[in-house]
């Protein structure tokens, strides 16, 4: 590569223009003086120098640069802290001589005095040629001249100038060497010096010497780039340069509106603003404004001619960024930074498919992560092309006033409108006095009067603020809306204390002739269709055989809270037609359909600086805005004022009664060392605090308070209700899980009646007795009062009413008549059925999220409550509602186990027979401890045994739950003991005892005492079925169940069942007598555990079991038997049927011949000896079956003879002497 030496110019960085980027430059001269001996002023050693004493030209040899024009010659400035002339003093110290510190006043022992002079020089926006546009962007003075020899001067501790100096005592210069490469390598320079920052100068000079083809240059570019040697060295890098082979013309337009949440310190908002704009060389200013509290420009700022060296297509890409500076300007003149803002602009190369960007709010910021504000604007940056380079500029855009206004497309379009400010008070600010409330929007402002006494009343005297400005109809430009609190303090001073800024007023536009009043919506479905729907469930809905609830507890509050939330807890709740509760998963602010509870005024924090994440809040504001269209012409109907209907001011501050139900929290944040907690409540109300800590939960993360706190407050000077709830702690100090705070001024004033919930039926006496202090009729009449409606009409019966223009009866809401008790009269339910339709807060309970300022935003767990608030006014309320925690009763159960029946034999007796040694465990589902067992039945063969045995449980058993309640401490140690619920189940297991091995389990059975199926009367009817709970068909086959603690007592036999190869198989029978009996019950009647004293009700005697060691010499028989039958029984069966067949077949052989031979001889029988021959007939079975077959067909009418003889007739069928010769002869 050929290389030339040359003494280079002075760098670049010294050669800036120090004007870059402005159109406008402030010129600045001090004149300086001094006094002589005889005191008078004369002119200083340095007569001309800078604002930090640097010596300067004189301001009468400072030209104006080529390419700008003064339009005001020098003047003296008199704006600053100096006398009449301009003049400001000191006295000088060494050993510069000037003075540090200047003053505007004249004194004896001043030694120096200086002024300002200054001017305003403006750039000249004219065309320039190729050459000034390339010294431009490059930021050059003027071309460097080659002649020169690029020396730099200076001091020591000073900067190098370029030109020397009498002071000057050093100077240098740069020498640069030009490299270009002899051929294109295919990869540039630049990345090759990128590569080498961290290589080994002598490893690379030993492969520059190898390096001859364009592999090894690549090879090195790969080595280049490997982890560097500890020994490196940095090498200088050289300036890297870009070329461009054309330059293209760009025209930006930059479009301007507005800017807002501009959080100024002071009363009067931001003072002359200006925004600048900046992009590359070039930069242009807006016109400065008055003090607004958005400021509003409405302008466009176009740049002409602007020189990219770029490719257009990257150019689009990759656009440089608009830099847009916020600027203010006091009445002095000097200017400060208030934040930028820097994007691309949209870029066009081609006009003809151009858009008009939309404008868009883009964030002010000052400091890293700092907001300070938004700006609405919007840049587009546009390709001058040949056609169009003769336009300047490229789009028409109206010039108005000296400046250029948005295009039509982007001007808003004003309207006028109203705007209703309702002005309620001021909350929760400290230290005040007198305050007051400025509101600004736009350039209009409106201010309230200040409020006298704020410690007794923080509430405005003047109630409604009103104001008309033009405001743009789109959301795009909406106009914010400043508010300001502002303290009048003693000797005339005003501080501002804090403020906030709407950002839109689109959300409180509304209709003026509208009504916000919701009519009545009638149930949909008519009586007949009720009663029909009704009558179709009962009478083809099929019903469980399940056991139902018919236990007779207590309905108490809480059946209604575990109904609405779908609990199994809360088993068959009969009053769930007439007292329900609604029940939110979020707190009553977040209900969407009550509109944060702000719909008579919402809540405005109050900032002194930006608002961000951890901004402190020094106060709110609670007031409430209307926007509304205005008739521009004076002669037309005004709309109604919105604000004209609303609580007056004289009730407040106002005496109120609160009570807090806290029910319980939902998964708390683990504080101790066992992952749970010992939460307590603690509540707070201005100096208000209630709780206590001895009333904490141990051993938790959901625990159930079930308490009631009722206090007294002044709302809105105690407004805020704080809910705390903390960790108890023996030692060290309580832990604060988390707190929820609620505005009790915001449900006492809301519309929607949240100072106390809607309860569903209005009852006058019961356990759901009405909670308000007010009946529902004036609750109605209220709220028609407050939408603007004629108060309601009941006839005299109160079954009916006219509302609104309407008549309602109370039959259109009750189908058929109510059952429950203690409803109230008639006409007090229709108008809570009215108010029911309004969509007012029913009776509810919220679920409110906790927050702990150790982890700000992060919920530590939830907690469900709800408040009454009750003014005092209003007379005294109902009572209040029992949520004390459920308690458990004690109960006694009693099971005799009787005996058992096919009972699995799993061990071998001497004999090698199947037996078993059967004993019984039996306890109750989470008492194993408790668990006993019965004697031994051994050496049963045929799986029966005996036992008389009785088992005594003692468990505390929840009723309304079904379930059993268990309190016992985790460790010995523990200070407090862990409550668990489980179901009251009783665990029967059947065992095979063992001597030398572990005992084998035979089978079980559980039982749930609140739905058990009942037993068989007998042992044959017992099967596994009766255990099934859900057959999938048929439904009716499915056993029927009950429950214990209704049925008191039951007998029968229940199946035991073994699980093999996942399915639940019948394993033996055991028959058991199962009694519940409360505490006061079982110390009336006592009994002891087996068979000890007292042995009674009943008395259990021994069983009588037999000695199978004896058996066999006591009944052989019924032992051989039961030995040989179970084994082979299938054997015998089928044997004894073979013998039986065989036999009766060769009966049928031997007598079939005589049968037939008698058959066809057919003799004639007659005997005179009855006894005898009756005798031989029975001993001969032949003769007998011929004679009998003979009498049965021959003669039917035969009749038997006196003294039991047979007399025979003669006659030709009497062949009896033919047979039986030796017979005599039969007599007359």
């Amino acid at each position: 590569m050929p290389a030339h030496s040359l003494p280079s110019p002075p760098q670049s960085r010294l050669l800036l223009d120090t004007d870059i980027n402005k159109s406008q430059v402030l010129e600045e001269v001090y004149e300086n003086q001094q006094r002589d001996i005889t005191g008078a002023w004369v002119p200083a050693a340095m007569p001309n120098t800078d604002v930090d004493g640097q010596p300067v030209e004189a301001r009468e040899n400072v030209k104006c640069p080529q390419g700008w024009h003064v339009k005001k010659n020098w003047t003296v400035e008199l704006n600053h802290a100096v006398d009449n002339e301009g003049w400001e003093y000191g006295v000088g110290i060494q050993p510069s001589g000037l003075p540090l510190v200047w003053n505007s006043v004249e004194k004896t022992y001043y030694s120096h005095r200086r002024r300002r002079w200054a001017r305003v020089r403006w750039r000249n926006h004219g065309k320039l040629n190729l050459e000034q546009e390339t010294l431009s962007f490059l930021q050059l003075h003027h071309p460097v001249s080659t002649q020169e020899e690029g020396w730099e001067y200076g001091t020591i501790g000073s900067k190098f100038d370029l030109s020397p100096q009498p002071q000057s005592q050093f100077r240098r210069r740069c020498w640069h060497r030009r490299l270009a490469p002899n051929k294109d390598k295919g990869i540039a320079p630049i990345f090759l010096l990128e590569g080498s920052l961290g290589i080994d100068l002598k490893q690379q000079a030993e492969k520059e010497e190898g390096r001859t083809s364009s592999r090894s240059v690549n090879k090195t570019f790969r080595d280049t780039w490997r982890p560097a040697p500890e020994n490196t060295k940095l090498p200088h890098l050289p300036f890297i340069y870009c070329i461009f082979n054309k330059p293209h013309y760009y025209q930006l337009f930059c479009y301007i509106y507005q800017a807002r949440n501009l959080m100024a310190t002071q009363i009067q908002t931001f003072q002359g603003p200006f925004v600048r704009l900046v992009f590359l060389n070039h930069s242009q200013c807006t016109q400065t404004l008055r003090s607004s509290a958005a400021p509003t420009w409405a302008q466009t700022l176009i740049f002409q001619h602007l020189l990219l060296y770029e490719n257009p297509q990257d150019t689009r890409e990759s656009p440089p960024l608009v830099v847009l500076e916020l600027w203010q300007r006091d009445s002095k003149g000097k200017e400060s930074f208030w934040g930028r803002s820097m994007w691309p602009p949209v870029v066009w190369l081609d006009v003809q498919h151009r858009i008009l960007p939309p404008m868009r709010w883009h964030p002010l910021g000052k400091e890293l992560g700092e907001e300070v504000g938004e700006i609405l604007a919007s840049c587009e940056l546009i390709l001058e092309t040949e056609s169009l380079r003769r336009k300047l500029p490229i789009l028409s855009v109206p010039w108005k006033n000296g400046v250029y206004t948005l295009p039509k497309s982007m001007q808003p379009t004003l309207r006028k409108m109203a705007v209703e400010i309702l002005v309620w008070g001021l909350r929760n600010i400290k230290q005040v006095h007198s305050p007051w409330l400025l509101v600004e929007c736009w350039e209009e402002t409106v201010q309230t009067e200040p409020i006298m006494d704020f410690r007794t009343n923080p509430n405005f005297s003047q109630s409604v603020l009103f104001l008309t400005l033009f405001m743009p109809t789109e959301e795009a430009y909406a106009l914010p809306l400043v508010l300001k609190v502002v303290d009048n303090q003693d000797f005339g001073q005003q501080t501002m204390v804090g403020q906030a800024n709407i950002d839109s007023l689109q959300p409180y536009f509304c209709d003026p002739w509208a009504s916000d009043y919701v009519p009545p919506q009638l149930p949909k479905l008519s009586v007949n269709k009720h009663q029909l729907l009704d009558y179709l469930t009962e009478k083809f809905w099929f019903k469980s055989s399940k056991a139902k609830d018919e236990y007779e507890h207590e309905v108490d509050w809480w059946s209604k809270l575990f109904w609405a939330t779908g609990d199994p807890k809360s088993l068959k709740y009969k009053d769930k037609d007439y007292h329900t509760l609604k029940v939110y998963d979020c707190e009553l602010e977040a209900v969407p359909a009550f509109q944060g509870l702000q719909d008579f005024c919402q809540t405005f924090k109050l900032y002194k600086e930006q608002p961000t994440s951890y901004s402190p809040v020094v106060g709110e504001f609670k007031g409430l805005f209307r926007v509304y269209p205005f008739p521009e012409n004076p002669e037309a109907p005004q709309p109604p004022r919105q604000f004209s209907v609303w609580p007056g001011k004289d009730d407040f501050p106002q005496q109120c009664l609160v009570r807090v139900y806290v029910v319980r929290a939902i998964n708390l944040q683990p504080q101790d060392y066992n992952g749970l907690c010992d939460p307590y409540v603690i509540l707070k109300v201005g100096q208000t605090k209630l709780g206590n800590r001895n009333t904490y939960q141990p051993n938790t993360l959901d625990p159930i308070f079930g308490m009631m706190f009722e206090l007294s407050c002044t709302i809105p000077l105690e407004k805020d209700l704080e809910i705390e709830l903390y960790d108890f702690d023996l030692f060290s100090p309580d832990d604060n899980i988390g707190t929820t705070v609620i505005d009790l001024e915001n449900r006492l004033l809301s519309g929607f009646g949240a100072r106390c919930g809607l309860s569903q039926s209005y009852c006058q006496s019961g356990p759901f007795r009405w909670r308000d202090q007010v009946p529902p009729s004036f609750l109605l009449e209220h709220h028609a009062k407050r939408k603007r409606l004629p108060p309601p009409l009941f006839n005299p019966e109160g079954d009916s009413v006219f509302y609104n223009g309407k008549k309602f009866k109370l039959q259109h809401f009750e189908s058929k008549p109510p059952t429950a008790q203690y409803l109230g009269p008639k006409k007090e339910r229709l108008a809570l059925y009215l108010l029911h339709t309004q969509g007012l807060v029913p009776e509810h309970v919220e679920t409110r999220t906790l927050y702990s300022n150790s982890q700000p935003g992060i919920g530590q767990g939830k907690v469900q409550l709800w408040v009454d608030i009750f003014p005092k006014k209003l007379g005294p309320p109902g009572p209040p509602v029992n949520i004390r925690p459920r308690k458990p009763r004690r109960y006694e159960l009693r099971c005799i186990i009787w005996k058992t029946a096919d009972v699995d034999l799993k061990s071998v007796s001497l004999s090698n027979e199947k037996m078993s040694d059967i004993f019984i465990k039996g306890w109750l589902f989470g008492l194993e401890k408790d668990m006993q067992k019965t004697d031994i039945h051994y050496h049963s063969l045929n799986g029966e045994s005996s036992f008389n045995w009785r088992f005594i449980f003692t468990l505390d058993y929840l009723a309304a739950e079904q379930v059993c309640v268990l309190s016992q401490k985790d460790y010995i140690w523990s200070l407090d003991p862990t409550v668990m619920k489980f179901p009251a189940r009783l665990v029967i297991q059947v065992w095979d005892n063992n001597v030398f091995s572990t005992d084998d389990f035979l089978g079980v059975l559980e039982l749930d005492l609140s739905d058990m199926p009942f037993p068989a009367q007998h042992a044959k009817m017992c099967s596994i079925r009766m255990m099934d709970t859900d057959p999938k068909w048929p439904h009716f086959l499915q056993h029927k169940h009950f429950s214990l603690f209704q049925k008191k007592t039951v007998t029968g036999w229940w199946p035991c069942q073994v699980l093999e190869n996942g399915r639940w198989r019948l394993s033996g029978k055991v028959k058991m007598t199962l009694e519940i009996l409360s505490e006061k019950e079982a110390l009336i009647r006592p009994t002891g555990r087996g068979q000890s004293e007292p042995n009674q009700f009943p008395t259990l005697h021994p069983p009588l079991r037999t000695n199978t060691l004896l058996s066999w010499f006591q009944s052989p028989v019924k032992n051989f038997c039961h030995a040989f039958w179970k084994h082979y029984r299938f054997k015998i069966i089928v044997g004894s049927i073979i013998l039986i067949v065989g036999f009766m077949l060769f009966s049928f052989m031997y007598s079939a011949p005589n049968y037939l031979a008698m058959s066809w001889i057919k003799p004639a029988i007659r005997m005179n000896m009855p006894i005898k021959i009756f005798t031989n007939i029975v001993n001969s079975p032949n003769t007998s079956n011929a004679s009998s077959s003979d009498i049965t067909t021959q003669h039917p009418n035969l009749e038997p003879t006196t003294g039991h003889q047979l007399k025979l007739l003669r006659g030709p069928m009497n062949h009896l002497q033919d047979i039986f010769p030796e017979l005599p002869a039969p007599q007359d």
